[in-house]
Order: structure tokens, then sequence, then C-alpha cells
């Protein structure tokens, strides 16, 4: 298929409905009248919620997913369980108690709870005379994996105010969720080799996951913001042509030929072998990047997850095995990691400055089009879960864009 340059002729606001959310009006409406939906933030897919390294035997750790408390742990079988962390008697966290290995234990009137599943087992005020039926009382649970030194959890989508695949509180367990509401499989960060090093990093944005996601998919800010011997300076910036191409949920940068401005592509010239990246970002939140030099690699995905309306996560997990046998090379990596993310830390905590005062924003053509195509993406899915109609894909084929950094 032909490809073909994208125009708009006028800059497009993102308050406008059909661009993003309105964030004035997120700002000021009350918490308890918004949806997650309302609040920009995805249902139906999987989210990293904590790193694998935080629970050790049999902790329990509480996690806030889209404004929903979570507590975290591990079975005595090493499986990994999500609840919601309040107890369906009182709403006492199920964080402040203890865990065995199978059931969690409230520490206020010491219901029981298993782990994977949220049954209660034991209410120990009950008499040999009530009547309740104990197994019929559920903490609410989600589905959750590890998978790449994280803890996923899948949010699923709402009926009648209900998750499809958890229990509703204190409720009886609605009937178990068909073929339609199956959970599909935990995301995987692709690795190309049996060996290679693996590291992850994070950092908090005080601002709207929308926010935090744009950034991350903004190609122009690099010049300004990364500015590093190893990576790129503002005397480098230079007109670049890329082409674009839809995925499933998202959209991709066919493999290409790196910038030649960025000194860490300049390094792996090392290995005498041709160099090609490719980029491709899915929804919910997810940025992959992989980068080939013959026989070697690094892969990377990096995830924007919202913590609540007005705060959210970077996870930065990436695999490599360039230079593998290079003494110390993943705590340097970690460490030019650390710089890059902070930067983009620091500037998104300056722009939350900015944001207080509810300014009109705008999105222009090229550099923009990834914001806005992230934005139709979100509309789009949206509308096909709520239509159950097939998901419309907002970009119909290849698109050629140009911009400068």
């Amino acid at each position: 298929m032909a490809t073909h340059r994208c125009r708009m002729d006028d800059p497009v606001s993102i308050n406008e409905p059909d661009s993003a959310a309105d964030f004035g009006a997120i700002a000021e409406t009350s918490a308890s009248e918004l949806t997650v939906e309302d609040r920009g933030m995805l249902l139906g897919f999987w989210y990293p919620a904590l790193e694998s390294n935080v629970v050790r035997g049999h902790d329990l750790k509480p996690s806030m997913l889209l404004g929903v408390p979570l507590v975290i742990g591990r079975d005595a079988r090493g499986r990994a369980f999500a609840l919601r962390d309040s107890c369906p008697h009182r709403g006492m966290p199920l964080s402040a108690g203890r865990f065995d290995g199978q059931t969690v234990e409230c520490s206020y009137h010491g219901w029981r709870f298993e782990g994977a599943t949220g049954q209660c087992r034991e209410i120990p005020s009950l008499t040999s005379r009530d009547k309740l039926r104990v197994d019929r009382i559920f903490a609410v649970s989600f589905p959750c994996e590890e998978q790449d030194g994280y803890f996923w959890v899948y949010v699923p989508e709402k009926r009648g105010g209900a998750y499809l695949t958890g229990a509703a509180g204190a409720a009886e367990r609605p009937e178990r969720p068909g073929a339609a509401d199956a959970v599909p499989p935990c995301p995987r960060l692709p690795v190309f080799s049996e060996r290679y090093r693996i590291t992850h990093l994070a950092a908090d944005l005080p601002c709207h996951v929308d926010h935090g996601i744009i950034g991350l998919m903004d190609p122009a800010h690099g010049p300004f913001v990364h500015q590093a011997w190893w990576w790129r300076s503002r005397s480098s910036i230079h007109e670049k042509e890329k082409v674009f191409e839809p995925v499933p949920n998202g959209f991709r940068i066919r493999a290409h030929t790196p910038s030649s401005n960025a000194a860490f592509y300049r390094i792996l010239g090392v290995y005498g072998e041709p160099i090609t990246t490719k980029i491709e970002f899915v929804l919910p939140n997810m940025r992959f990047e992989e980068i080939r030099c013959g026989p070697k690699w690094f892969s990377s995905r990096t995830t924007v997850t919202p913590v609540d309306p007005v705060r959210c996560r970077i996870n930065f997990c990436a695999a490599w095995n360039v230079f593998r046998s290079v003494p110390f090379i993943e705590p340097l990596f970690r460490i030019f990691g650390r710089q890059f993310i902070g930067q983009d830390q620091r500037t998104m905590e300056r722009q939350a400055e900015g944001l207080k005062h509810n300014p009109n924003l705008m999105l222009i053509d090229d550099a923009d089009r990834p914001a806005k195509w992230y934005f139709q993406l979100k509309q789009a899915h949206s509308e096909s879960r709520r239509t159950g109609r097939p998901f419309e894909h907002p970009i119909p084929g290849p698109v050629t864009l140009r911009w400068r950094s």
C-alpha cells in the first residue's frame, strides 16, 4: 500500500472532545461522581502494578491502580494474587492483615479470604446457630500474573457496577464470565536469545496518564529534555522522515536505520553490522522499542500506568545481549537510564505546575500526530466496547510523517 503524507492546516486543541479528555472538567468534578472511563483510564487491559522484588515470602503489599486500592502477594505455591485492598465487612485494608500462604486475615475482625479467589473461608465471630453462607462472600479479586519482573493485574470491564472477572464486594459472586469476557494473555517483553540481561526502572509523575503517554511518544522533545553526551544535544536537530503503520490497538514506526545524532547507536557500530530500530505503541499504555544489530539486540518496554486521575507511573523494562560480557554493564545502564527517565520526570513535574491553571492546549502536525492517534485509538476502543461493533482503526494505512528533532 502506498504511503501518504498526513496533513492538517490548523493546530488542534487537546481540550476538544474528539481529541482528548477535558482535563478541566475532571479537575472540577468530584472524584466520586466519575467513572474510570470518565477519568480517561481504560478498563479491559493488563497493567504493571508492582515490581516482583518488592514482595518476599508471605508479604502483603499495597498498590494503587486506576484509582483502585490493591493488596498483592504470592501464595505458598508461588502464585501471584491481587485483591481489592478492602475487607468487604467494614472496609479495613487487607494489606494491614496477615497472610499464611493461603488465606489473608483481616486485622479488624479476623475474617479470612483465599488469596487466589477472594473467597471468604472463615468468620471467627459466627456461632453454630448462624446460617450465613461464608463461602458466598468474596473480597474483590483480579487476575494477577508475574512476568518480566512485575506483578501484572488485569482490570476488567464493569457491568452493573461490578467487575466482570471479580466478585462484587460483600455480595454473592456473580456468574463466571463467558468466552466474550475471557482474560487476554499477559504482556511479555520480546527477547531474541536465550541469554540476556534485564533491568527495571521507575518514576512517579504528578499528572493524568494522558499527559504522561503523549510525552512518552513525543518525538520532538529529545534535544531539549534529554541533552547528554551519550544521547543528543540541541545542535543535533535535523529533519526526519518516518513511515508509521497501524498494528492491532496501536501503531508503529517501520524498522529503519536510526538517527546518527545519538551516541548510543554510533557505539553499536563496533559490531560491524547494519543497525535498525523499530518503535511500536499499543493501548493502553505500552511503548516497545527493538534495536537489532545482526545477532545483537536491545528490547525495551515503557509503560505509563494510571495510579489515579492525577498521578501515573513510568515503568521501564529493558533486556539486551549487546555488550553482555562487558563488566558492570548493567549498573552503568541503570545510571544512564535513571538520568534519562529523571529528565522526563522533572519535565512532567514542571508541566504539572502549568496544568494546575487549566490552560488551553494544542497538538500540531506532524510532530504531534502520534498523540492525536493515541486519543483517536482510545475513542475507537471505547466506542467498540460500548456498541459491541468491531474496532475501527483510526489509521487507514502507512503514513509518512516529517518533523525536526
